[in-house]
């Protein structure tokens, strides 16, 4: 399974919510709404939350990625990634973030192995 690496290191290619937008199955994006106005405690939330096209694209961003500051720092940086910034190292945006999202970490480090 090729990887689509957010800017934090997310897996976006093992992401449900892109899974279903890229495949336009929308039966797939409801259900999946469901899950996660359960999960994140989150009754309002909107089909938006569960349609992306990947934060590192120009597409429809869903979820958190409107307000990551993460994915912010990236932008305005114009990296293709966090692993290639030259902060990545220090960064105080990027590293309290990917604490908490498993698999991340491991993925920009792979990445950077590599470059």
């Amino acid at each position: 399974m090729t990887q689509y690496l957010a800017y934090c290191g997310i897996d976006c290619a093992g992401c449900e919510a892109y899974l279903a937008t890229q495949a336009n199955d929308t039966a797939a994006q409801r259900a999946l709404l469901e899950k996660w106005r359960v999960e994140y405690k989150s009754p309002g939330m909107t089909m938006a939350a569960v349609t992306c096209d990947g934060c590192t694209s120009t597409g429809r961003l869903g979820g958190y990625c409107h307000e990551c500051p993460v994915r912010a720092c990236g932008v305005e940086k114009g990296v293709q990634n966090c692993a290639y910034c030259e902060d990545y190292s220090g960064c105080e945006t990027l590293h309290p973030f990917i604490a908490n999202v498993p698999g991340a970490l491991d993925n920009l480090e792979a990445l950077r192995a590599a470059l």
